[in-house]
């Protein structure tokens, strides 16, 4: 795809997720009912249960690129899941502040050692530790593998997390987004919470090509300084002629 499309692609998927974003916030603060318990402080549930699906998909992408990786040894792999990585954390780190926010009026604390929240804390340091085992690897092809290796094993946290409700007895509730009498969403709840998730994951894809952009523009910088410090090296050795 030429530059020029890519740019023209971005600068539209990024009002796209501006636009998107404006109206989820209308519906979440004016079009959505409020919650009859919890008050006003249920609608962090907009951005708390986004927020954990961008994540879990985040660390997906990091666990299917690193697979693939492995199998095909293409650096392009490489690039989305440490992109990929970098933006689950963030939203996971958006997690563990929306989550003690809203737990506070409603469970009395901030924090419980519950399954599910343990487990997600332990998630957290697991991508936290990939993105400084990334940094800390020397070697391009090296630090892909142990990266790879490293982030299909941090994946199978995953679904520990999203089961930990339904294997162990926990504070945090059960799903309430499956329809139904039974669901505990109003419908229109229900229709502001999809919504929700589609602009988070939107918004999701805008940032990973963004950040594929830039480690990409990173890598091209890396490669012209290592080609200038061979031709210095050459020069100061005196095999190319002047």
């Amino acid at each position: 795809m030429p530059d020029k499309t890519r740019s023209v692609w971005a600068f539209l998927t990024g009002a796209a997720v501006f636009c998107a974003m404006l109206v989820n916030l209308y519906l979440i603060f004016q079009f959505a009912p409020t919650e009859n318990s919890m008050g006003h402080v249920q609608r962090i549930f907009y951005f708390h249960v986004p927020s954990a699906w961008v994540a879990f998909l985040s660390f997906f992408v990091v666990f299917v690129c690193s697979v693939m990786y492995l199998i095909k040894r293409d650096r392009k792999y490489d690039i989305i899941a440490s992109s990929s990585s970098e933006i689950g954390v963030i939203f996971a780190t958006l997690v563990l502040i929306t989550g003690p926010i809203w737990a506070r009026p409603v469970w009395n604390t901030w924090w419980e050692w519950s399954p599910r929240l343990t487990l997600f804390l332990v998630l957290w340091f697991i991508y936290l530790a990939y993105l400084m085992l990334r940094n800390f690897v020397d070697g391009e092809e090296r630090r892909a593998r142990f990266s790879a290796v490293f982030g299909i094993a941090g994946f199978m946290n995953v679904p520990l997390v999203y089961m930990s409700i339904r294997l162990w007895r926990d504070i945090h509730p059960s799903p309430v987004i499956a329809g139904g009498e039974g669901s505990g969403l109003h419908p229109d709840m229900r229709a502001v919470f999809f919504f929700s998730l589609f602009t988070f994951t939107l918004l999701y894809f805008w940032l990973l090509g963004l950040r594929i952009k830039i480690e990409k523009g990173q890598i091209s910088i890396l490669d012209i300084k290592r080609a200038l410090s061979l031709k210095r090296e050459e020069l100061t050795e005196g095999k190319v002629e002047i």
